[in-house]
């Protein structure tokens, strides 16, 4: 059995994403009153605002952004920021499993994507650190060599710009790698608030610290948050996760993962390109420009959310970064979660084809820079009435029996067992031996409770149940939360919830004689 003291590795560096770091929190303010509009989107991360955006561009006369904290703070705070179309590994598989046409729609709209955030910045003038950078995805063993050159030969046939890379200039082993010329990197924060300040106004609104909490109706759709009612005609749920998830059965087809970031300064000059390896477990690397020098950010270690010891994840990386590098410092360190789609697709459009006022942009895997803007412009074309070349494949009605069969199944099975109670939760020892700072799932008088002792001793003491659909909620050790492993919501150590798609915190629990 576990001793519930935490392990005594320091997480290294400042525990903030260096996209936050580096820029000013928002303010803009809560919903106040009761409010209509014509289009309203949940979530302010790089869909909502995207989409905002070139809804405002286009003429819409009103639209509004919702968000339950700060915008440009959730996943989109913490992303590696690589504004590319080469999403690892992806194009020979969607060649088979999906056909040539709707593989082809896929690469070429994540091009069309990487251009239009170009074409914004310069056509703004925005100083997003946006530099052209080469992309690979290299082998780290020879049994990915093959693999490799498929990917190459996949990606060539789709018009992408692909190539085999036979040397890389790495300091580790690598058999060959497939490159995109002319991708890009940004820094998100920075071009994401400048596309805000050009929305607010004129009738256009971003309600920031406004919780959505209830849809209803089918236009108007009546929006029930925990400041106001809002009523859109078109509602767009962005909020990673949807929060109205059940008329499409959402919850049996996605899942959320977490992977980890370090902010890491070498010795070393850092080559020009962006990194990321064929096998697992993923290690992701790009460089980023600060003052008179750069920071390296090293990701992965990818896992389904709830599941795996979070600090372990960190050491991980910890230790292969220094077993490749000479590393002066390590600066930052951040974890991200994202959705994914049991067949590797996002799902952009309507939620279900018999409601043709509510859409949805959510599973962008781990490349939300140019699928989220693959998003914003789908579903402004939507929006608009206009017709799209690319929706066929985002479609989220979609079922590819080929591809996706056995991971819904397996996705729906995951989902079923947290419903039922039967997932194998880990009990730990009595509540009186939880070290102050700490959480942990343990059984008093024959029932699980969720319990956190915070720096001055006092024991709190939660309901484990995930108020989204109920499954029994894991303690996250690295950042002091609570995180479903069903389906990736989160709250904090006293159950106060901060990642959809709960929208209510944790119960209390109220338990006698425990200290």
């Amino acid at each position: 059995m576990t001793n519930h003291k935490e392990t005594d590795y320091i997480l290294p560096g400042r525990a903030e994403s260096y996209w936050m770091a580096t820029t000013p929190e928002s303010s803009y303010p809560p919903l106040s009153g009761d409010i209509r509009v014509d289009v309203a989107i949940l979530g302010g991360g790089m869909v909502g605002i995207t989409t905002a955006y070139l809804l405002k561009e286009a003429g819409v006369p009103s639209v509004a952004v919702i968000e339950a904290d700060r915008i440009i703070t959730g996943v989109t705070g913490r992303t590696t920021a690589k504004v590319t179309s080469q999403h690892s590994l992806i194009y020979d598989r969607l060649i088979s499993k999906f056909g040539k046409h709707q593989a082809q729609q896929y690469a070429e709209s994540n091009q069309a994507a990487l251009e239009k955030i170009a074409s914004i910045v310069s056509s703004k003038d925005i100083a997003c650190d946006f530099v052209r950078k080469p992309a690979y995805v290299y082998a780290g063993t020879e049994d990915s060599v093959e693999i490799i050159q498929k990917e190459v030969d996949a990606a060539q046939s789709l018009g992408l710009p692909a190539s085999f890379k036979a040397d890389l200039p790495l300091p580790f082993d690598t058999y060959g790698a497939v490159r995109f010329s002319n991708q890009a990197q940004f820094h998100p924060r920075k071009y994401l608030c400048a596309l805000a300040r050009e929305i607010e106004g004129d009738g256009c609104h971003i309600f920031e610290k406004t919780r959505a909490l209830k849809l209803e109706g089918d236009g108007p759709i009546t929006i029930t948050t925990d400041k106001g009612i809002i009523k859109a005609q078109k509602v767009i749920q962005a909020t990673h996760f949807p929060i109205h998830d059940k008329p499409g059965m959402l919850f049996q087809r996605l899942y959320q993962s977490r992977s980890y970031v370090l902010g890491v300064r070498i010795e070393e000059s850092f080559p020009q390109g962006m990194f990321i390896n064929a096998e697992k477990p993923v290690r992701s690397l790009r460089s980023q420009p600060v003052g008179e020098g750069e920071l390296v950010l090293v990701s992965g270690e990818g896992h389904r959310t709830g599941e795996g010891n979070e600090i372990d994840h960190y050491k991980n990386l910890e230790k292969w970064v220094r077993s490749v590098y000479s590393v002066n410092s390590i600066d930052y360190h951040w974890s991200t979660q994202d959705v994914m789609t049991v067949d590797h697709v996002p799902y952009i459009g309507l939620l279900t084809s018999d409601n043709e006022n509510l859409f949805i942009a959510t599973g962008f895997r781990k490349w939300g820079m140019t699928t989220g803007t693959v998003a914003a412009m789908i579903l402004t074309d939507m929006i608009l009435g206009q017709s799209n070349p690319w929706g066929e494949v985002y479609n989220p009605s979609r079922f590819k029996p080929l591809e996706s069969a056995k991971s819904f199944f397996s996705q729906a099975a995951e989902a079923t067992k947290g419903l039922v109670g039967d997932r194998v939760i880990p009990v730990h020892e009595k509540a009186s031996q939880i070290s102050p700072g700490e959480g942990a799932i343990v059984k008093i008088e024959g029932e699980k409770v969720a319990a956190y002792r915070d720096k001055a001793g006092v024991l709190h003491t939660l309901d484990p149940s995930c108020r989204h659909m109920g499954c029994i909620v894991s303690w996250n050790n690295a950042e002091k939360t609570w995180d479903c492993p069903c389906h990736g919501s989160r709250y904090n150590a006293k159950g106060e919830v901060i990642k959809s798609p709960a929208v209510y915190g944790l119960f209390e629990k109220k338990v006698k004689g425990q200290k």
